[in-house]
């Protein structure tokens, strides 16, 4: 496990640059030190070194302009504000602040001022959390940063990666201890030689999480971000429920009556602690593999784990019954009452949680052969009835009870196990519903159909079609398509968004309506806010999938889909109205000791963050920019002030081309799309278009323009990767060469209809250019130069749940372009090819042709080749949304 991290001063390192390589192009000598260095420069090369420096690239984007007056608002907050909402807060647990002292005080008092800190009181910041780079990559940027500086006499910040995390495990600031104790068994022994495990002591190391939260709610970044009484909210034009955040949820409440029948409790604060835990190969006891077999040693460490979590969560338990008085992040102290949250779990630590056999469910008592047929809720007070008066070989058999274990839920007031149980959206649906259990399935109904050749061939096919996805910002590629040798969550949730259109007219609609029904239950799982008519599609969609997923049992492929993981999925309506929307929570698999260090080190740089900047002491360019999610894999663009607005959309103003002559672009139609653009523009309050008059009636512009290669689009959708306020910015390429590679023209939605909702309301095109030119009345307009798609039907496609779309072509079997203000486009759009029944030619490669004349095709070809496409709604949340 970790070592402690130190708080006493250390002596930094200088930085010595021994084994520099000479600069020179071509020169191969290698100097100890920078004195030989100098003297090798002076003597073998006679002229000055010169190191240029690098050139920031600055991107246009749009950030919205608050005023420094006005309160911090999230974004979410700033758009609810504007419609019509109620909620109803808790009336005796209402977080009213007090004095240090636990004095309830008015709530206009000002709050007390933070210890005074001198502005230039620096505890070392760094770019440890952006990049989360290895040991090695430190070292070699700082040797290669060390030779640079060489020549002026000068080091870098830290000698090498021990000198970078020495410094950060020296902060005193987020700092919370190491603290480690031990546990052994204390049972009956049996007479002679005892196993090893009951002689064993076992050492667990853990940070106090009372000390945690506590800095979590004295974080400043934090203020006017907690909620600190429970709500109801309501859409007050239909007074429908909305449960969103945590504390909009039905626990919450109840737990807050339970409190509040204390008059003590009466203002306190409610602050649930949800825990998580995932287990990895590193915290698994070496003893385990020597008494695997021994029933015995399996209930020790199931009942060792339960005592650790008792032990490990001891100090928050006087703040579950007594109030306590803590600071919070808009300084205002609050009285704070405790409690233990939903726990998050895969399925197999919560057959540990709950202290439950193997294949049962933890919520209800439904048998394990037909759990879906649903059962009674399981509860801490019923199972301890159970196991004060039945035997413990009939509660293993017959209600799935392990009644020698003792869950660490017992040890603290109001806390049930069984109802504290909460989705695991990434373990219960995608890994495995979704993988482990539908895809696996095809494979196994077409090697049982088709033979093992003929089923090879298939999926080879399925593995081409995934790979000939055209590119879309955030969506990874599988240039092997389902070729994994180790899976991980984000692969499979990857392959979800992709892996519909691939699988069709390859195996029975039933089993392509069985798929379709669960991505709509997982995205609507997934989304931000649900209310009470988003509850019955999600059990429409459960409904759907138990229905269609019966293809898999009359085929032969399984003949019992009891499944707990599947069997969860009837848990979820409850569960969203008892915590409120899951929103997709999911955990990651690292090396215990590393991670944990790692951890504890990105929350002292985050604290050093957080109190530099409440000091004033990151002001400028330093400061971080606003937090916007960019899962594009491309370097964050800075927000640019002359291109604020209502419009979410900007060109990005550094990356153009100047072109002098239109003829240039080589679209013969192009002078004649701009005039008709023109009038749109000049004529926007008439009530007829460039459509209705004479091309000469439009006016001409045939000056220069710029030409831009991509374009930021930002928008709110809360989700993973967005974080809790919800922005996000992708970028859309419009390129001659991607990537060294071949040229790529994305898609996007444009809007066209405000009288509809959803895909009525837009259509789709492929953006070819984009540009902007300044005509004679001295306006800018910033443009794109789109072709357009057509829907195929006035509906979705009954089995994959998505609309259709086909390029659009005039008479002469031109493409249909036209040029558009980037105020329309909403954001990106991706298109998979409706491959219907025929093979794709064999040759598909990541980088070469796929071309069907003569070499194949290429995933980057998929929109020129095509002639039908699917509007891919399961990309992201956002899409999700937009194309129902």
């Amino acid at each position: 496990m970790p070592d402690e991290i130190p708080h006493a001063q250390f002596k930094r390192r200088a930085f010595s640059t021994h084994h520099i390589q000479c600069p020179y192009p071509g020169c191969k000598c290698w100097l100890k030190n920078s004195s030989g260095l100098k003297l090798h420069q002076s003597s073998a090369h006679s002229h000055s070194f010169t190191h240029p420096g690098s050139q920031r690239t600055q991107h246009a984007s749009v950030e919205e302009i608050e005023d420094e007056e006005a309160p911090r608002r999230t974004n979410n907050e700033l758009w609810e504000s504007k419609h019509g909402l109620i909620r109803d807060y808790h009336e005796t647990l209402t977080g009213h602040i007090c004095d240090e002292n636990g004095n309830f005080v008015d709530p206009g008092t000002p709050p007390p001022p933070y210890t005074v800190k001198s502005p230039d009181d620096w505890t070392p910041d760094f770019m440890y959390t952006e990049n989360q780079m290895s040991a090695g990559d430190i070292k070699k940027i700082l040797y290669l940063w060390g030779i640079t500086l060489a020549v002026h006499r000068d080091n870098p910040p830290f000698a090498d990666y021990k000198d970078l995390y020495n410094t950060i495990n020296a902060t005193p600031l987020g700092d919370v201890a190491w603290e480690s104790f031990s546990l052994k068994y204390n049972g009956d022994k049996p007479a002679g030689e005892c196993p090893l495990w009951m002689e064993q002591s076992h050492e667990v190391w853990f940070r106090d999480p009372h000390t945690i939260v506590k800095n979590m709610l004295a974080n400043p970044d934090f203020k006017g971000g907690i909620d600190y009484m429970p709500y109801r909210e309501f859409q007050e034009k239909d007074e429908q429920r909305r449960y969103k955040d945590f504390m909009s949820g039905d626990w919450a409440w109840q737990q807050a009556d339970q409190i509040a029948q204390d008059p003590q409790m009466h203002g306190a604060a409610f602050v649930p602690i949800i825990v998580g835990s995932d287990k990895t190969t590193v915290s698994v006891a070496t003893a385990e593999k020597r008494n695997t077999d021994e029933l015995g040693y399996c209930k020790f460490k199931k009942q060792l784990f339960h005592s650790s979590l008792s032990r490990i969560f001891a100090n928050l338990k006087p703040g579950m019954t007594t109030p306590e008085v803590t600071r919070c992040g808009d300084r205002h102290y609050r009285r704070i009452i405790y409690g233990l949250g939903p726990y998050i779990a895969d399925y197999e630590e919560q057959v540990v949680l709950a202290c439950m056999v193997k294949d049962w469910c933890g919520r209800c008592l439904a048998f394990p052969s037909s759990l879906d047929e649903g059962g009674v809720s399981q509860s801490c007070e019923h199972t301890d009835a159970l196991v004060d008066s039945i035997d413990f070989g009939i509660l293993w058999d017959e209600y799935g009870i392990i009644g020698e274990l003792v869950p660490f839920t017992n040890d603290f007031p109001r806390a049930d196990i069984h109802e504290l149980l909460a989705p695991d959206i990434l373990h219960q649906l995608i890994k495995g519903t979704f993988k482990d259990h539908l895809v696996e399935w095809v494979g196994q109904y077409l090697e049982l159909t088709h033979g093992k050749t003929r089923a090879k061939a298939i999926l080879d096919d399925i593995d081409r079609r995934i790979a000939s996805g055209p590119p879309f910002p955030g969506l990874r590629h599988f240039p092997q398509g389902r070729g994994f040798s180790q899976w991980t969550g984000d692969d499979s949730k990857a392959l979800m968004k992709v892996y519909l259109p691939a699988i069709k007219g390859h195996i029975p609609d039933d089993m392509v309506r069985a798929f379709q029904a669960l991505l709509e239950f997982c995205y609507i799982v997934r989304v931000n806010v649900v209310t009470d008519d988003t509850l019955p599609a999600l059990n429409d969609a459960l409904g759907c999938f138990h229905t269609y997923r019966t293809i898999f049992q009359t085929t032969g492929i399984c003949f019992d889909i009891s499944l707990p993981r599947q069997h969860s999925l009837i848990h979820y309506k409850l569960l969203i109205q008892m915590f409120g929307a899951p929103n997709g929570l999911c955990f990651k698999y690292n090396a215990l000791s590393q991670m944990l260090l790692t951890n504890q080190r990105l929350d002292k740089v985050a604290a050093a963050r957080v109190d530099f900047t409440t000091r004033g002491m990151l002001k400028g360019s330093f400061e971080n920019p606003s937090y916007i999610d960019n899962n594009d894999g491309d370097p964050e663009v800075q927000p640019n002030p002359a291109h604020a607005g209502s419009n979410p959309f900007a060109i990005e103003s550094d990356d153009f081309d100047d072109v002098e002559d239109q003829d240039e672009l080589d679209i013969p139609s192009f002078p004649t799309l701009i005039c008709l653009f023109l009038y749109d523009q000049i004529h926007v309050d008439n009530h007829h278009s460039s459509a209705d008059v004479p091309l000469r009636d439009c006016p001409s512009y045939t000056g220069p323009i710029k030409i831009f290669h991509s374009a930021a689009a930002t928008f709110i959708t809360p989700s993973d990767p967005s974080g809790i306020t919800g922005m996000h910015r992708e970028h859309i390429r419009i390129v001659p060469l991607w990537r060294k590679g071949p040229a790529r023209f994305d898609c996007a939605f444009v809007n066209t209809d405000n009288r509809h909702d959803g895909m009525l309301s837009m259509d789709v095109v492929r953006i070819f250019c984009f540009f902007s030119f300044t005509f004679t009345n001295s306006h800018t307009y910033p443009c794109a130069l789109v072709q357009w798609f057509h829907r195929i039907t006035e509906e979705r496609d009954e089995l994959t749940g998505m609309w259709m779309v086909a390029p659009s072509f005039n008479e002469d079997g031109s493409h249909d372009l036209s040029i558009i203000h980037i105020d329309s486009i909403m954001c990106s759009a991706h298109l998979l090819p409706i491959f219907g029944t025929q093979l794709i030619p064999h040759g598909l490669r990541f980088y070469d042709s796929l071309d069907l004349i003569p070499h194949g095709l290429r995933f980057y070809d998929s929109l020129d080749v095509y002639r039908g496409f699917y509007v891919n709604r399961f990309t992201d949340h956002h899409a999700f949304e937009l194309a129902s």
